[in-house]
C-alpha cells in the first residue's frame, strides 16, 4: 500500500500476525465461499429438485471447491462499482470462476447468510487466539509468582504504606483477575452459535418455497450447515441477523481482559516509580525513555493506553444492540465494519 493513504495502527503497529489474518480479506471471503459450499452441499444432500431433476450436482460442488481459496478480487471490485452490493459482487465473481455452478451459488440465501455467519466465525477464531494468549499470560505470571513467593515487599492501601506482603502474592492478584476473564471468555465461547440460514426475516420462507413447504426438510438445514462449519448448533430464533447482543457479550469479555491488563500495568508503573521493578531495557534503545534517571515504563504505558481503547469501544455494540428495529436495521453495518 502506498504511503499516501491512512493505515490503522491497530493492524500496522499493535496486532499480531495471527490476528491480522483472522480479520483479513482472505479470511473473510474464503469463509464466504466455504459457507456457499456448505449451503449448496446441504441443499443437494436434502434432495433439492425441480421437475424431478436434481437442482445441484456433485460436479457443481466440485467446481465450487476447486475455487474456494483463489478469490478473484479484481472481478469482484469491478462488479461492486456497477451494482453497489458487496455480496452479490462476490457471488458474480465466484460464478465467473465456476460457470457450471454459477446459478446455484447463494441459492435461497440472503446477504446475512455469508455476512453474519462469517462475523461469528471470525469472532470465534479471534476469541480462541485471545484465549491462547491469556493462558500464556497466566502461565508467565504463575512462574513469576512462584519465583518471588517469599520475596518480601511493602503492601499499600490507598497507595499508603500498609503491612508487608510478598512480590509473588501481589502477582497472584493480577492472576486472579485474568482467571475471572478466562472463565468469562470460556462461557461466551461455549455459547457462541452460528446464525444458520434463516432468510430475509428469519422465517426461512425462501427455503420453504424451494423445498415445496416440507417443514421436516427445512428443519434439517441449519443443523447440517452448522456441522459443516464446525459448530454444534445455530441460534434457534433470529430476524435476518443474529442478535447484536452477541457482539455485546464478546466486547464485554474483551473489555474485562483489558481492565485486568490496565490494572496490572498501572501497578507496574507505580512500582517502577518506587524503584521496586524495572521493565526490560534494550541495548540500542534511544530517546527520553532511555535516560538513566527516567527509564519510562513504555510497555505498561502502551498496555494502559490500548486497554482504555478497548474498554470504551465496548459501549458501541451495546448501543447497536439496543437500537435494532424488529427483524433488522442497517445502522449497525458501518459500525460493525
Amino acid at each position: 500500500m502506498g504511503t499516501d493513504r491512512y493505515t490503522s495502527p491497530l493492524s500496522e503497529r499493535y496486532a499480531s500476525r495471527e490476528m491480522q489474518y483472522i480479520f483479513s480479506q482472505d479470511m473473510k471471503f474464503r469463509t464466504w465461499r466455504r459457507l456457499w459450499i456448505a449451503l449448496a452441499e446441504t441443499e443437494m444432500e436434502l434432495g433439492l429438485s425441480q421437475d424431478g431433476k436434481p437442482v445441484i450436482t456433485k460436479e457443481q460442488i466440485d467446481e465450487l471447491k476447486a475455487h474456494a481459496e483463489d478469490i478473484n478480487y479484481e472481478v469482484a471490485r469491478a462488479r461492486e462499482k456497477e451494482v453497489r452490493h458487496d455480496v452479490m459482487s462476490h457471488v458474480y465473481a465466484y460464478g465467473q470462476q465456476c460457470p457450471k455452478a454459477a446459478g446455484i451459488i447463494h441459492l435461497g440465501a440472503t446477504s446475512c447468510y455469508v455476512g453474519d455467519n462469517t462475523d461469528i466465525i471470525v469472532m470465534r477464531e479471534a476469541l480462541l487466539l485471545v484465549k491462547k494468549k491469556l493462558v500464556n499470560v497466566l502461565s508467565g505470571l504463575a512462574a513469576f509468582a512462584d519465583r518471588y513467593k517469599a520475596q518480601p515487599t511493602l503492601a499499600f492501601t490507598h497507595f499508603q504504606p500498609a503491612q508487608p506482603t510478598t512480590v509473588g502474592k501481589r502477582a497472584t492478584l493480577w492472576m486472579q483477575e485474568f482467571l475471572l476473564d478466562l472463565e468469562d471468555l470460556n462461557y461466551v465461547l461455549s455459547g457462541l452459535k452460528l446464525l444458520g440460514s434463516k432468510g430475509t426475516t428469519g422465517t426461512q420462507a425462501s427455503f420453504l418455497e424451494l423445498f415445496n413447504g416440507n417443514q421436516e426438510t427445512i428443519d434439517r438445514i441449519d443443523p447440517m450447515i452448522a456441522e459443516k462449519m464446525g459448530f454444534a448448533s445455530c441460534y434457534p430464533v433470529s430476524g435476518q441477523t443474529y442478535s447484536r447482543k452477541v457482539d455485546t457479550r464478546v466486547a464485554n469479555v474483551l473489555a474485562g481482559i483489558a481492565a485486568s491488563a490496565h490494572k496490572m500495568s498501572n501497578d507496574i508503573r507505580l512500582l517502577q516509580h518506587l524503584k521496586e521493578v524495572e521493565e526490560p531495557f534494550e541495548k540500542n534503545q534511544i530517546g527520553s525513555s532511555a535516560m538513566a534517571y527516567k527509564r519510562n515504563p513504555m510497555r505498561s504505558e502502551r498496555i494502559a493506553s490500548l486497554s482504555r481503547y478497548v474498554m470504551i469501544d465496548a459501549l458501541n455494540p451495546a448501543i447497536t444492540s439496543a437500537t435494532q428495529w424488529f427483524e433488522r436495521t442497517l445502522d449497525d453495518s458501518a459500525s460493525k465494519r
